[in-house]
């Protein structure tokens, strides 16, 4: 059977599937415009239609990281209780490793490149802060913060720190945030 031609916004979105498919694999050092291209099953300089560069790519990847994250968050919250909110953000880490890892580096992307970038950051931050409201109503800043840095923490822990590798899959790695957010969010 002959190969469907790809539209725009198919080969837009087959370019954003095969970088985060790079970055899974290999992280950032892995991803280059022309493996993103032979991925993606098009001709080298066809990426360059729609991202000006590698680092136009990245964010892409991290705006539509946070969306999809304030999205978790936002469903998480409508069980209104702060263990769900955390767990949604560990399992959202452990199933988008690559974009994960890369969300809150900002010296990988340019975020003037992309017009969603801030809102798609404060949408999350919002939901992040709805994380204390739970459990502190009307908490400071800096208790927002320090809560979501829990969170964070525990989760880029069971992504890629010591602890991770105690466990040998995703579920035993979930099964062990769900009793640490347990003790910390109660």
């Amino acid at each position: 059977m002959p190969k469907q031609p790809k539209t725009s916004s198919n080969l837009r979105d087959a370019i954003l599937v095969s970088a985060t498919q790079l970055l899974d694999e290999f992280g950032p050092a892995g991803l280059s415009m022309r493996e993103v291209a032979r991925r993606a099953g098009c001709t080298h300089q066809a990426p360059y239609h729609y991202f000006t560069n590698r680092e136009a790519i990245i964010t892409a990847l991290v705006t539509g990281g946070f969306t999809s994250l304030s999205k978790v968050l936002a469903s998480a919250r409508d069980e209104g209780d702060a263990v769900a909110i955390g767990y949604a953000y560990v399992r959202f880490a452990l199933e988008n490793p690559g974009v994960f890892r890369i969300m809150f580096r900002s010296d990988m992307y340019t975020p003037e490149s992309d017009v969603n970038f801030v809102s798609a950051v404060a949408s999350s931050r919002k939901q992040l802060s709805a994380l204390c409201d739970n459990i502190y109503p009307q908490a400071s800043e800096e208790h927002q913060m320090a809560l979501g840095a829990y969170v964070h923490g525990l989760a880029t822990l069971l992504l890629d720190g010591p602890p991770s590798l105690q466990f040998s899959n995703n579920t035993q790695r979930l099964t062990y945030a769900k009793r640490v957010l347990e003790q910390g969010l109660r």
